[in-house]
């Protein structure tokens, strides 16, 4: 695929968030930064259409903490039809990590995303999805 140079103006301050994102990011230079963040907003921008997705919703809490294990298996219960698994990993005594494995409407995996995630307690948490019709 060929490469098509142009030129962007920003302000220092965008620019310097620009190279923050590459360096916290690893990327090699700016180009690829902004490839990324284009590529990024692409997908998001098809997942609003409704397809068809398959991905995981991925979360951090501590699990001693029984309010926050309750809240996620009532919500995984509601969503039931579109979870496929769900692990967890424990990465110390407090500290734990699970991975949801979803499919289905892309609308109803981002709204089980934002209700796993807006758990109080949550210390992380993401939704990595792609089309898959």
């Amino acid at each position: 695929m060929a490469l098509k140079r142009f030129g962007v103006s920003l302000e220092d301050k965008l620019l310097e968030a620009l190279d923050d994102f590459v360096e916290l990011n690893g990327f090699a230079n700016r180009s690829q930064g902004i490839r990324f963040l284009i590529e990024k907003n692409v997908g998001e921008t098809k997942w609003k259409c409704n397809n068809f997705v398959a991905g995981s919703v991925i979360i951090m809490y501590n699990h001693n903490k029984q309010e926050i294990c309750s809240k996620i298996s009532t919500i995984q219960q509601i969503f039931k039809d579109v979870i496929l698994s769900s692990s967890v990993y424990y990465l110390n005594e407090n500290f734990c990590l699970q991975v949801v494995t979803v499919s289905g409407l892309a609308q109803t995996l981002t709204e089980l995303s934002d209700k796993l995630i807006a758990i109080k307690g949550i210390k992380h948490g993401k939704l990595v999805m792609s089309r898959a019709d």
